[in-house]
């Protein structure tokens, strides 16, 4: 045993801690069939600035979980990757070098994405080895290295295969700013000032108002559209109607969807205003009309407003009418938009060749696997739920960028038909490799896809890419479905969606049996903590260095799983902090009295005390498995707080105390049985801990417990496994907290020192107590200072 520092330092031994775990490969995965098998989809970050306390408060409450299964038994696969290809980390190099992708060549810029991507990889390593994370670093991945390549394209040519994954020219979301194609997925809406600009239509010599908030789109009108049931347009439905400003005729058509109570009850269709517009283009066999185009600016032959951005084209064409007498009102309103959630730009729908994954035909499938998967907490099933049956658009995957998978696809030069490469060719890029093969039309040439595919594409196939790797150590290892997904509640709409998407298709089966959806960090009311924001006071590396990776990570776990959390420095600190001192406090004292015990001697009679706080250590050790089971670290956290401080500091080590110093007046054998429950409740307390506070407890194991106990680390021992408590133990346990609550209750109240020697105490109790009372009886004179006990026993 070796000798304890008077205060504990955390800074110093929690880099001490992880060289020693490092070097003795504590965390290294090694397949073991003896073991059930653990396996954990960890979210890889996307690379695309620096993290934040968010990420360290969600990502470290995952670590607890394999952690806990770890000392639960299993043989634990954590694998830790990077989300490091597509748009986020695009912008990040362009902010980074000040020079957009679009102004280097492609292979230039894929060179500084790789570079500047691997610096933040790097830092986001070193700061996940300063937490004490215990995954295995031989286990990384990134999404674009050639063998995730490699993977991701098998996935997209088994798809396509199978017509799952096909191209088409239609409209698409588009984000003019990243000028790319997006998903309905990422989407996010913003509410913004705007007006309601009423214009009139004319029919038949009378005016048919319309109010829009999108009058740049007048040139792409091509129809007005009323309810089939408004009275008041019946009529002239089928008739031609007038377009103000540049007076060409479009016909009057009726819909259902046009509300009867909304405005004046006639809509203009324009290409493109929003998706019911697309909607009533592709049911009525309307035609395009250019307007916006792919960069934002209005097509060159629009009359008027030609070259323009678009919202600059919006106040002129408002001028115009105004002018012309042809804006009746305008209206000011806040109304919502749909923006894309990278940037923040409003989202246009323009027509474009893209390659789409089918979701729509599979919403039934979908949903049966949501159900089949284990929700914690169950409510976040909900919004898998709700996305599920509002989707309305297949999923995108091609995007017009730079770096990122390259969608393995050539086109036939003639006749336009995809050609695709066989399986042992992967990785490919058909930008820099020609395809060696015909078309059936005959001809010999073709032209290679230039998009690469959407990162979610890629992120979506990470249980392919940790069985892929589980593989490699033992080939007939049975991965699949994962065990557990663990991610925030904001990506339930991508990841957890895309991922199950592709396992149905690629498996038949749910990728993961349990999802684990963790909350955010708030900065105040209704705002998280995000890297574009910037409203992170500190660095998580800056937090770390002052306050220790075990302060956070216990503060880590302070709230219900999924539920979003306030980043408070001084709470963190108080809290943790006080934990951490009375643990070291606590462990040297018990330490202290264990220089001559011997762990393999059992006392044939252990006092009833002390069997107590042993039944009280294995009732917290089944509650705290109960809510792990759960994924819920904070109430499982919350049964330990209790058992170390209400039983154990406050009550245990006060009635034990001088039974261990002074065996020539309790008897060795007394001491001995003190020994043998003090040594078992703190070592086990310690394992609890230990998911919590690794570096701390490692280092009271190493210095107090590993001469007795023989495994290298703490973190390689296992937890008890009790299957019931007795409760008639229990039970005599509160009686003699709450006698002795009210001897310092008495002494407190009449300003006595709780040392203060008094005549008598009361100890209220049940009949059946008495004899275990009677054998405590020295103990609880020796806690409480007094003479004489007084029993009142029922």
């Amino acid at each position: 045993m070796q000798e304890f520092e008077k205060r504990y330092d955390g800074l110093t031994v929690e880099k001490e801690m992880q060289k020693y775990w490092e070097e003795n490969q504590v965390y290294d995965y090694t397949p073991d069939r003896s073991k059930p098998l653990y396996s954990i989809d960890t979210p890889p970050p996307t690379v695309s600035g620096s993290l934040h306390i968010g990420h360290i408060f969600s990502y470290t409450q995952a670590e607890m979980i394999a952690r806990y299964r770890r000392m639960k038994g299993y043989n634990v696969f954590y694998p830790f990757g990077f989300d490091d290809n597509g748009l986020p980390s695009e912008r990040l190099v362009e902010k980074e070098t000040g020079v957009r992708a679009a102004e280097l060549p492609r292979s230039e810029f894929r060179e500084k994405c790789v570079a500047i991507t691997q610096k933040y990889e790097d830092e986001f390593k070193s700061l996940w080895k300063s937490m004490g994370f215990s995954c295995d670093w031989n286990l990384q991945y990134s999404t674009v290295s050639k063998n995730t390549q490699r993977l991701s394209q098998k996935s997209f040519l088994a798809l396509a295969k199978d017509g799952h994954a096909y191209s088409k020219e239609s409209p698409v979301l588009w984000c003019t700013e990243c000028q790319t194609s997006i998903a309905q997925a990422e989407l996010d809406s913003n509410d913004i000032d705007s007006f309601f600009n009423y214009i009139p239509f004319h029919i038949d010599g009378k005016v048919l108002e319309i109010a829009t908030t999108r009058p740049e789109l007048l040139y792409g009108v091509v129809c007005v559209l009323v309810n089939p049931e408004d009275e008041r347009y019946k009529h002239l439905i089928g008739k031609m109607v007038t377009v103000p400003l540049y007076d060409f005729e479009v016909p009057l058509l009726a819909d259902d969807k046009v509300a009867l109570d909304k405005g004046t009850g006639v809509v203009m269709c324009a290409t493109f205003g929003d998706t019911t517009d697309v909607e009533w283009v592709s049911q009525l066999n309307l035609p395009y009309k250019k307007v916006i185009l792919s960069d934002g600016t209005i097509a060159s032959d629009v009359p008027f407003i030609a070259d323009m951005k678009v919202k600059a084209a919006r106040k002129e064409i408002v001028r115009l009418l105004d002018e012309k007498g042809l804006l009746l009102k305008s209206e000011k309103i806040t109304h919502t938009v749909s923006v894309h959630e990278r940037c923040g730009t409003e989202v246009e729908i323009i027509p474009s060749s893209q390659w789409y994954i089918d979701v729509l035909s599979k919403k039934a499938e979908l949903l049966a696997a949501g159900d089949k998967i284990n929700w914690h907490p169950a409510h976040m099933k909900s919004r898998y739920v709700n996305w599920v049956e509002n989707l309305k658009w297949d999923w995108c995957i091609s995007r017009q960028r730079y770096f990122g998978v390259p969608i393995p696809v050539w086109y036939c030069e003639a006749c336009g038909k995809p050609a695709f490469p066989a399986e042992e060719e992967l990785p490919v890029n058909p930008m820099e490799t020609p395809y060696n093969g015909g078309c059936s039309c005959g001809c010999q040439s073709f032209v290679p896809e230039k998009a690469v595919l959407d990162t979610w594409a890629t992120s979506s196939i990470t249980p392919f890419i940790n069985e892929d790797k589980a593989k490699e150590y033992d080939a007939e290892t049975e991965f699949m479905p994962m065990s557990m997904r663990t991610q925030a509640h904001e990506i339930i709409r991508t990841w957890a969606f895309y991922t199950i998407a592709k396992s149905l298709y690629h498996t038949g089966e749910i990728p993961w049996q349990d999802t684990m959806i963790c909350g955010f960090v708030l900065a105040k009311p209704g705002e998280k903590i995000s890297k574009s924001k910037g409203n992170a006071k500190l660095s998580p590396q800056e937090v770390i260095n002052t306050y220790s990776a075990d302060v956070i990570r216990y503060w880590a776990a302070n709230a219900r799983l999924g539920t979003d959390t306030y980043f408070d420095q001084q709470e963190m600190q108080d809290a943790s902090r006080r934990l951490i001192t009375k643990l070291w406090n606590s462990s040297k004292f018990v330490l202290s009295h264990l220089t001559d015990f011997d762990p393999t001697y059992v006392p044939e009679h252990l006092l009833p005390i002390d069997r107590w706080i042993i039944e009280r250590t294995n009732e917290t050790i089944m509650e705290a498995s109960k809510w792990l089971d759960e994924y819920e670290i904070g109430m499982a956290r919350k049964a330990i707080d209790d058992l170390f401080w209400k039983d154990l500091c406050d009550n245990y080590i006060e009635i034990v105390k001088e039974r261990l110093y002074k065996p020539e007046i309790h008897g060795a054998e007394q001491r001995r049985s003190g020994q043998y429950a003090i040594y078992y409740c703190l070592l086990t307390i310690l394992k609890m801990y230990a998911i919590y506070i690794p570096h701390e407890t490692e280092y009271i194991y190493l210095k107090g417990f590993k001469d007795f106990v023989g495994a290298v680390s703490l973190h390689k021992t296992e937890w008890p496994k009790p299957e019931q408590v007795d409760q008639e133990l229990l039970a005599f346990g509160e009686t003699i907290k709450n006698a002795i609550a009210e001897v310092r209750k008495y002494k407190s109240e009449n300003s006595l020192s709780m040392r203060t020697e008094m005549e008598s105490a009361v100890i209220v109790g049940k009949e059946s107590q008495a004899d275990w009372l009677k054998e405590t009886e020295k103990d609880f004179i020796a806690c409480n200072h007094v003479q004489k006990i007084i029993y009142d026993l029922k």
